[in-house]
């Protein structure tokens, strides 16, 4: 994959501090060459660091000759130049890894490398945010995985972050992770730093909130909260993109917070648009969908992603970002999954960005999937998925 954004179109203006980045799946129509694409944006990153790299990922999958072998040698080169690099990720995530890139990142001269298991923190969570910092003083928050397939078969968007409030919180939340991993490595337990929802300061034009509240570290706001504020807060449109939407938790137990918000809008009058990915169309949440879908105000589409060029890649071709648009004024960029589990028990990270020019972009690549021939009505989508081979 080519270093787009090196030599190519200027980046779009963006509010101060945050660049959006995203990356389609190839052979589609849906990519927007007027922003960069990760592999450029992380590169530069590293390329650019001095000090430090702190990474907190979910697993880590690469490929040879594919884009992740990229970013990996931007990180080799970092760390030639003296450049500390610890990277944190979850221990479910490893049997999702495959065993030569962790074997080539884990080679990388000076690299700490940590596993934590988050259940011990939550009883039953992950670490489920992608997210780096560098040098204290820019960062990456996006839905993209440290994956080969991520950066290249799928629908993916981020931000990168130069706001010195948000690196600042995202560091913190880095460290409270990292030392989290030294206490349950040690056989500690680690304590709530939070009893009661921790609701976010909404007073400037961009807010970062984080999950679980119970393990936030002072000065982040609960992003389960803050979403249902949102919601509530809606007055004409909310559009939404996200791979799983259902108002169930791991357990198929009924998980109904954000579920509630979106419903009480549409009864306010509001317009939902809801896309989520054909992954989505499971028997236990099917019949959820359905039931939101034929409330007056709400419009779900389903959107699948056709086949690589070179045949099919498991684990691929698919929606995978996770954004809302809210009135023309609000746009959300974030990690988590719109189900229980994810907002209230996994590490997530989410940016709220009070910019109109930031909402119509988030607004455009939503508009630009929901009109595509990749997206059908949910009626079509179910019927489709259960005239297809082998259901």
């Amino acid at each position: 994959m080519a270093l787009a954004g090196i030599g190519a179109s200027p980046v779009p203006t963006a509010p101060a501090g945050y660049e959006l980045v995203h990356n389609a799946p190839i052979g589609t129509v849906l990519a927007t060459p007027q922003y960069r694409e990760p592999v450029a944006v992380w590169c530069t990153m590293l390329d650019a660091a001095r000090h430090s790299v702190d990474f907190e990922q979910f697993y880590v999958s690469g490929k040879s000759g594919e884009p992740l072998d990229t970013v990996l040698g931007c990180m080799e080169r970092a760390a030639r130049r003296g450049v500390k690099i610890r990277f944190l990720m979850e221990a479910k995530g490893i049997p999702m890894s495959d065993d030569a890139t962790m074997t080539r990142l884990r080679a990388i001269p000076g690299l700490e490398f940590r596993t934590l298991a988050y259940a011990r923190l939550t009883g039953d969570g992950i670490i489920h945010a992608k997210f780096f910092i560098v040098d204290g003083a820019s960062a990456y928050v996006g839905s993209q995985n440290f994956d080969w397939r991520s950066l290249k078969h799928i629908d993916e968007t981020g931000l990168k972050i130069d706001d010195p409030r948000a690196v600042r919180l995202l560091a913190a939340i880095f460290a409270q992770d990292w030392q989290a991993q030294a206490v349950v490595a040690a056989g500690g337990t680690v304590e709530p730093t939070n009893r009661t929802d921790i609701l976010a300061n909404d007073t400037g034009p961009a807010t970062l909130v984080a999950s679980p509240n119970a393990f936030n570290p002072p000065g982040i706001g609960d992003s389960q909260a803050e979403l249902v504020r949102l919601l509530d807060a809606a007055e004409h449109e909310v559009r939404i993109e996200v791979m799983d939407y259902a108002p169930l938790d791991q357990e198929r137990h009924y998980y109904g917070v954000i579920d509630q918000a979106i419903r009480a809008a549409a009864a306010r009058g509001v317009t939902v648009r809801l896309l989520v990915a054909d992954w989505n169309l499971t028997r236990a949440k099917e019949p959820y969908l359905r039931s939101l879908a034929v409330l007056p105000n709400v419009e779900i589409r389903v959107a699948k992603i056709p086949a690589a060029p070179e045949g099919e890649i498991p684990f691929a071709r698919v929606v995978h970002t996770k954004t809302i648009e809210i009135d023309g004024k609000i746009a959300w960029i974030g990690t988590s999954n719109w189900e229980g589990g994810y907002l209230d028990r996994s590490r997530n990270i989410e940016l709220v960005l009070r910019d109109p020019a930031m909402a119509r972009r988030i607004a455009g690549m939503h508009d630009s999937l929901w009109t595509s021939a990749y997206a059908k009505p949910l009626d079509t989508a179910i019927a489709e998925r259960r005239m297809a081979p082998g259901n």
